[in-house]
C-alpha cells in the first residue's frame, strides 16, 4: 500500500498548490525548477517563508539535467587563479557530501595520464591560465603544474572539513596502475598518471528532484507544467496548462530561470554556452574504474572527460562554445562538437573513437555572465541582481554551489521583506538540512525486496539512487509483485520505480520518466522498448490503478 508523505509531488499536490495560490499571497515566488530554483525554494521554506515554485516544464528539464554530474572542489578555478571561487566550491562540496546529500554525492576517482611532451606551459601562457604562481613557473611542464593544482585542491578539501576517508588524497600511479583504471588508455609513451578524487552525482536530475521535494516537505508549493508569462517584483501571470491564466501575488519574486532569466530581467548580460556530451557503452572504454581526463590542446587546465556511470554507460564531455539562440531544453549537438570530443579523447586512447561508437548525445546551456567570444575563459561566479521594480535575479554559477546561490538570493529577498537579524528568515540553515533519502531525513523502515534478489543487487541499486526511500519502492513491489519486474530486459529499472516517479517525484508524462527519472532515454533502443510499459504505468499510477 502506497502512503503519501510530506514532500511527495504528484497531480493531487499540484492541484492543491494551484488552488492555494489562486487565493493566497506568498512571501516568495520562484521562477524556474532547475537546481538553483529548487535550492531557492528550499532555502526560503526552511527560513519559515511561504513559497511557490513555478516551472514551465519538468524539474531539471533544462540545464540542470544536462551537466557532467560533477560536484567538484574547484580545481578548474585554481587553474584560472580564482582561489575564492575554488574555496567556495570546496566548502559547498563538503556540505553536500557530509550532510545534505551523501546518498547522492559520492567520491569519484579521476586519472590524469602522463605522456611525454604532454604540453609545456610557457611563462606567458601559464601566467594567463593560473595567475602569478604559474607565471613564476616558466619552463615547468603542464604535468607539474597540474599536480601542484591538484595538491592545492586537496589542501582546500582538508580545510573545508571533508575527511580524506571521504575524498582520498591524490597519488601517483605507474603505467600499469593507470591502465588498470582506464584499460583503453594509450600504451605508447605512457609514464603513469596522477589520481585524485572529487565529488560526483550519478544523476543530476535526481539531485534537483530531491531538493524540490525537500522544499515541498518544508511547505513549499511546487508546480510544474506552469509557465510564467510575465512577472514584476510583486506578482506573476501564470499559464498552468489547463486553460485560462492565473495571477499569483507574492511579496518578493525571484528569477531563477537560468538561460531564460533575461526574459524577466532586461539587460542581464547572459551568454549561453553549450556543453555537449557523447554517450557510449562502457565497454568501448574497457569498463573504466576512474574518470579519464584528456587535455585540450592549446588550452592549459582544460580537459575533456570520460565519465563512467553505474548504468553501463560512459559520458564523454564537454564542449564550451557560444550558443546564442539555442533551445535551452534540447540544444542541437553540432557535428563540430562531436568531432572535437572524439578527436581530443582519442589522442589519449589506444584506438581512435568513431561516430559508430556513439550511442547518443546530449547538451546543456550554461547561463554565463559576460562570456563574450570565449565562454571557457568566462567566470563561473554567480550574480544576484536586485533592481527596484524587477524580480530579484540569480544566475551564473555552477551546480556545485547551487545552495550558496540560493542563500544569496533569499538574503536579498529577506532584505526586501524587511526581515532583520534574529527574526524570521534572517539566516539560511540549509548547510545542515538533509535531502529526502539522506541519513537523518527520516527513516522508512527496512522493507525487503519481495522476490529473490541474488546478492541484494536490486536493493543495492535502489539504495544508491533513492537512499532511505528505497523502502517505499520495495513496499510498492510488495503490494503488487508485478511491479518488481524489470521494465524491459537490460533496463535495470523496475516497474515500481515508475509508479514512485508519478506518485512521489512529480513525473507527469512518459517523457518525464524516461528522460529525467530513469535516464533510459540516453539509450534510445532501451527507451523504445520500455515506452509501452512506461506509458501504461504512468496512466495507471496517475489514477487509482495501484494500491
Amino acid at each position: 500500500m502506497f502512503s503519501e508523505r510530506p514532500g511527495d509531488l504528484n497531480e493531487r499536490t499540484r492541484a492543491a498548490a494551484l488552488a492555494h495560490l489562486a487565493e493566497h499571497e506568498v512571501d516568495v515566488l520562484v521562477i524556474g525548477g532547475g537546481v538553483t530554483g529548487a535550492g531557492v525554494a528550499l532555502d526560503a521554506a526552511t527560513r519559515g517563508l511561504s513559497v511557490a515554485l513555478c516551472e514551465a516544464r519538468d524539474l531539471a528539464s533544462g540545464t540542470s539535467g544536462f551537466s557532467s554530474k560533477l560536484v567538484h572542489g574547484g580545481l578548474r578555478y585554481l587553474a584560472h587563479g580564482d582561489l575564492p571561487l575554488a574555496w567556495e566550491s570546496a566548502v559547498e562540496r563538503a556540505a553536500l557530501m557530509r550532510w545534505i546529500a551523501p546518498h547522492l554525492v559520492r567520491p569519484r576517482a579521476f586519472l590524469v595520464p602522463r605522456f611525454p611532451a604532454a604540453g609545456r606551459a610557457t611563462g606567458r601562457a601559464a601566467g594567463r591560465a593560473t595567475g602569478r604562481a604559474a607565471g613564476r613557473a616558466t619552463g615547468r611542464s603542464a604535468d607539474t603544474l597540474t599536480e601542484i593544482g591538484v595538491r592545492l585542491a586537496d589542501t582546500l578539501r582538508a580545510a573545508s572539513g571533508l575527511s580524506a576517508h571521504v575524498l582520498p588524497r591524490p597519488r601517483r600511479v605507474d603505467a600499469r596502475g593507470a591502465r588498470l583504471l582506464a584499460p583503453t588508455l594509450r600504451e605508447d609513451g605512457l609514464r603513469g598518471g596522477l589520481v585524485y578524487w572529487d565529488g560526483a552525482v550519478d544523476d543530476d536530475a535526481r539531485l534537483v528532484i530531491d531538493i524540490a521535494r525537500t522544499a515541498a516537505r518544508h511547505g513549499a508549493h511546487i508546480v510544474t507544467g506552469c509557465r510564467v508569462l510575465h512577472a514584476t517584483d510583486r506578482e506573476a501571470l501564470l499559464d498552468p496548462g489547463s486553460g485560462g491564466e492565473l495571477r499569483l501575488r507574492a511579496r518578493v519574486v525571484i528569477n531563477a530561470a537560468g538561460v531564460w532569466a533575461g526574459s524577466f530581467a532586461p539587460g542581464l548580460p547572459l551568454t549561453p554556452s553549450r556543453g555537449t556530451h557523447l554517450v557510449f557503452r562502457s565497454a568501448v572504454f574497457g569498463d573504466p574504474r576512474a574518470v579519464l581526463t584528456a587535455p585540450v590542446p592549446g588550452h592549459f587546465g582544460r580537459y575533456v572527460f570520460v565519465l563512467p556511470q553505474p548504468n553501463g554507460l560512459c559520458y564523454l564531455g564537454l564542449t564550451d562554445d557560444p550558443a546564442p539562440g539555442a533551445d535551452g531544453y534540447a540544444p542541437a549537438v553540432p557535428d563540430a562538437d562531436v568531432d572535437f570530443l572524439l578527436r581530443t579523447a582519442s589522442a589519449a586512447l589506444n584506438a581512435p573513437l568513431t561516430r559508430a561508437d556513439v550511442l547518443s548525445s546530449f547538451a546543456g546551456l550554461r547561463p554565463l555572465l559576460g562570456a563574450g567570444d570565449d565562454p571557457a575563459a568566462a567566470s563561473r561566479r554567480h550574480l544576484v541582481r536586485d533592481e527596484p521594480g524587477e524580480p530579484i535575479a540569480i544566475t551564473g554559477g555552477k551546480l556545485t554551489v547551487y545552495r550558496r546561490m540560493a542563500e544569496d538570493a533569499v538574503d536579498a529577498a529577506a532584505r526586501r521583506l524587511g526581515v532583520g537579524a534574529g527574526q524570521r528568515a534572517a539566516r539560511a540553515v540549509t548547510t545542515r538540512v538533509p535531502l529526502l533519502g539522506a541519513p537523518g531525513s527520516g527513516e522508512f523502515g527496512d522493507v525487503p525486496w519481495p522476490v529473490p534478489d541474488p546478492g541484494g543487487a536490486v536493493m543495492a541499486r535502489l539504495t544508491a539512487r533513492y537512499g532511505a526511500e528505497r523502502a517505499r519502492i520495495a513496499a510498492l513491489a510488495t503490494a503488487d509483485p508485478a511491479l518488481a519486474e524489470e521494465l524491459t530486459p537490460g533496463s535495470g529499472i523496475t516497474r515500481a520505480e515508475v509508479v514512485f516517479a508519478v506518485r512521489a517525484e512529480g513525473a507527469r508524462t512518459p517523457a518525464d520518466v524516461l528522460e529525467r527519472r530513469t535516464r533510459l532515454a540516453l539509450d534510445p533502443a532501451l527507451a523504445r522498448a520500455a515506452l509501452p510499459a512506461v506509458t501504461a504505468l504512468v496512466t495507471r499510477a496517475g489514477g487509482a490503478g495501484f494500491p
